[in-house]
């Protein structure tokens, strides 16, 4: 999900419509000011047309992983959790490559319109908590949170319907991610799809507000790009060091996420709450079980970040 992206077209869409923006109120002339509002527009459509794409390619790419993830995060037995090359490996030996990339039709479908709307809440939050000046740490932080929260309406379905996918469990009961979603939706009711929302709320707005509210902080303790490509490199550092943060923060509530909206109707409910679930998991497989999954997870930020580098710079190049 965009929760693992760290240095990201969405980071760059932020900054260029920031510095998009400025100089805008001294058009005085109304066809210079419709002139600049295009202008702004566009470049903001272009660079959230670049920011889908590059999110797009590293879903590709990267999926196997967040299989990975999620396998790891359903195991509830207290025993050394196999590595994630282990996974993979039992994985295609079992179920054939195919199922490394069981679920995929949801988070593509999911791409553009969560990081539209994120992009869209982030700067309607920033605007209406930030005032004019730059944003404190605080201030980054809730609204990142926020945003992230409002994401959570969107990506909460698909987030379901991905997780029946790449469960081992539900191999023989959904073919398909149609089949799925069509399932669910006649055996458990349309609403069903929005089971785990609650943690979907406090996942997305754990690693949004970790996330934003560091980046800045790490970038400036890093030394002063001189270059485009040190600039790159400066930003994929600190992208990297608040992703781990941010993925360390909530991935207890994504862990209780994926089993909340795996429990398939007819089965009994074992996590229904996040604060509960949590707390459950924690006494009966111990504390660090909250963490099942960690480590796929930020395995896909480093390749997946440079994915989304360079894939955003390339289309960026196109576009304008």
């Amino acid at each position: 999900t965009f929760s693992l992206r760290f240095a990201s077209g969405w980071e760059m869409v932020a900054g260029a419509a920031q510095a998009s923006s400025a100089g805008t109120e001294a058009a005085s002339i109304p066809c210079v000011a419709a002139s600049a509002s295009g202008g702004k527009m566009q470049h903001t459509i272009n660079h959230l047309i670049a920011g889908s794409t590059a999110g797009l390619c590293e879903v590709l790419i990267m999926y196997p992983l967040d299989v990975v993830k999620t396998r790891h995060q359903l195991a509830t037995a207290k025993y050394v959790m196999p590595s994630v090359m282990d996974t993979l490996r039992g994985t295609i030996r079992n179920e054939g490559f195919r199922a490394l990339y069981r679920g995929i039709l949801p988070p593509i479908l999911a791409e553009a319109p969560k990081r539209a709307l994120k992009f869209t809440a982030n700067e309607q939050y920033k605007s209406m908590l930030g005032g004019s000046g730059p944003l404190l740490w605080y201030t980054a932080a809730t609204c990142g949170a926020l945003a992230g929260m409002t994401e959570a309406v969107v990506v909460t379905p698909f987030e379901t319907v991905k997780v029946r996918l790449q469960s081992a469990e539900n191999r023989a009961l959904y073919s398909n991610s149609v089949d799925c979603l069509s399932k669910i939706a006649k055996t458990e009711g349309t609403l069903s799809l929005y089971n785990g929302f609650g943690a979907t709320l406090w996942r997305n707005g754990a690693w949004n507000s970790v996330y934003f509210s560091v980046i800045n902080q790490i970038k400036s303790l890093l030394p002063s790009p001189n270059s485009k490509s040190t600039e790159v490199l400066r930003n994929f550092v600190a992208g990297a060091t608040a992703g781990t943060m941010a993925t360390t923060a909530n991935n207890p509530f994504d862990l209780v996420k994926s089993r909340i909206q795996n429990r398939v109707a007819g089965q009994p409910v074992i996590y229904k709450y996040t604060l509960p679930s949590i707390a459950k998991v924690a006494q009966e497989e111990g504390l660090l079980a909250l963490w099942k999954g960690w480590v796929p997870k930020v395995m896909r930020l480093g390749p997946g970040g440079g994915i989304m580098l360079v894939t955003f710079e390339f289309v960026s190049g196109l576009l304008n």
